[in-house]
């Protein structure tokens, strides 16, 4: 079983507009609606893949009830089941708003902060988390925080998967990545923006080993179209599309992630796991449904991910 936390779970609205004019009203041609936040999108992908999910943070209030319901009635369908174990909150889940512009392929995104987190509720989601990570064989930590929750959060969850003996992958940014990554989880994913701002630097090899020695084992910096790159224990990994596409990026890092985490249950190569990865990643940006991943289109660009050795400078 894989486990992920979304510590600020959303529900994602999608509108689809033929083209965002500022300033003007907008038909909207197409509307979607579905549980949302980084853990959840991690896990939907991980589900279609065929592995075991259990999801677990916070969600509360009517948007809540209805983010569960979705989530809920989506898990028959799926390859593999998702379980539910969220902690219900008295505060309203929030909500994510993206316009998609159909002419430029370009997605406006819009995140309400989320609800307020009361001390005894942060209690229970502990207990749960560390209940769960008794049957788990790897756990992500993805997301912002809601507020209410102490940004030494992330590293607390940290310490209790190496604790459990977990292999724990920590998504985040900001300050909880700062605090986190002392921790020493086994892999963080940021983007080359977030690496500049942990550490300073802005040329992604150098920025990663920087990571590295904050205290990850392991750093796979995401670099937008251009792929992933890979400082781990075991080596160093450039992993590239094999061309350019044209989409919506939305979700796309969180199915890179659980490309990531699949591969490591399954016990795949670091060139194999950075292969799934960057073809789930891809595959996501090509699907007409933000978040979502077109298989027919992942399952053709899995053996023509480019992966070249890499040893960043020192």
């Amino acid at each position: 079983m894989i486990l992920t936390v979304t510590l600020n779970t959303a529900l994602d609205l999608t509108y689809s507009v033929p083209a965002l004019v500022p300033h003007t009203s907008h038909r909207v041609r197409e509307t979607s609606e579905r549980p949302g936040g980084k853990g959840l999108n991690v896990a939907r992908v991980l589900s279609a893949l065929g592995h075991d999910t259990v999801v677990t943070g916070f969600a509360g209030g009517p948007t809540g009830a209805l983010l569960r319901e979705l989530l809920a009635t989506a898990a028959p369908s799926a390859a593999a089941p998702v379980t539910d174990a969220l902690v219900t909150v008295a505060g309203n889940t929030r909500r994510t708003i993206a316009v998609a512009d159909r002419t430029t392929g370009d997605t406006t995104q819009l995140n309400e902060p989320g609800p307020q987190i009361a001390a005894g509720e942060w209690a229970a989601l502990l207990s749960r988390y560390e209940e769960l990570l008794t049957g788990a064989d790897a756990v992500a930590l993805c997301g912002s925080l809601p507020p209410g929750i102490h940004v030494s959060a992330y590293a607390e969850l940290v310490r209790a998967a190496r604790a459990a003996k977990v292999p724990v992958l920590l998504d985040t940014s900001g300050e909880p990545l700062r605090r986190g990554i002392a921790a020493r989880p086994d892999l963080i994913k940021p983007n080359t923006e977030e690496l500049a701002q942990l550490t300073g630097a802005r040329e992604p090899a150098r920025a990663t080993r920087d990571a590295r020695r904050r205290g990850a084992h392991g750093v796979i910096a995401s670099l937008g179209p251009d792929g992933l790159l890979a400082l781990v224990r075991e080596g160093g990994w450039r992993a590239r599309p094999p061309a350019s596409v044209q989409g919506n990026p939305t979700g796309a890092g969180d199915s890179a992630v659980a490309g990531l985490l699949s591969g490591l249950v399954e016990g795949l190569s670091w060139p194999d796991r950075l292969r799934r990865a960057v073809a789930l990643s891809t595959a996501t940006v090509l699907s007409p449904t933000a978040g979502d991943f077109d298989r027919a289109a992942y399952e053709e660009l899995l053996p023509r991910v480019v992966i070249e050795e890499h040893a960043p400078a020192a």
